[in-house]
């Protein structure tokens, strides 16, 4: 799994990776750009990693960030379906991931306003989170984020303009198959 942000994805992941039933089950490596590479960069790594005979799959977590987006976020899309590489991505940011987890959120959002939302509903002053307190919620903001997903494809609403979103309850399906 390659994540964009040193914090909140990785300390959310390895929250995951922590968890009795994943832990036993479920390896999981997960890379930060230590340059806080951008979606393509993360993505040209996974398909390096890809090849590895030991990798059964890859993630990448990246955002999508308002006002200004990542660039070329569109090929680094098209390069990872080329490569089977999977995508958790968040529009407009992993803190939207984060909210869901406390309250719906269906209106549009830039990065700022949902940074400073997700600090105020878990408490927090900076980018690290206390991945332990959304683990008991994690089925929540998937059903959320899944409502978010049907919600678009219903509006004809297409990525980048799918805002807000996550794919973060695909990662969470491919974590925990067997959850409720």
């Amino acid at each position: 799994m390659f994540c964009e942000g040193e914090a909140s994805e990785p300390d959310y992941v390895n929250a995951l990776k922590r968890l009795p039933h994943v832990r036993s089950n479920t390896s999981i490596d997960v890379e930060i750009d230590p340059d806080q590479g951008v979606p393509l960069t993360l993505v040209k790594r996974a398909v390096e990693r890809s090849r590895d005979d030991e990798v059964d799959e890859c993630w990448c977590v990246f955002d999508v960030e308002w006002p200004m987006n990542h660039p070329h976020l569109d090929q680094a899309i098209r390069l990872a379906a080329e490569h089977g590489i999977r995508l958790a991505i968040s529009n407009p940011c992993f803190e939207l991931w984060l909210i869901l987890h406390f309250e719906d959120q269906t209106a549009f959002m830039d990065t700022s306003v949902a940074e400073r939302r997700s600090r105020k509903l878990d408490g927090r002053d900076g980018k690290r989170i206390d991945a332990a307190r959304y683990m008991a919620y994690r089925q929540l903001a998937a059903g959320r984020a899944a409502l978010l997903t049907k919600r678009h494809e219903r509006d004809g609403t297409v990525f980048p303009d799918d805002n807000p979103s996550s794919g973060m309850h695909e990662l969470l399906a491919a974590i925990e198959p067997h959850s409720p």
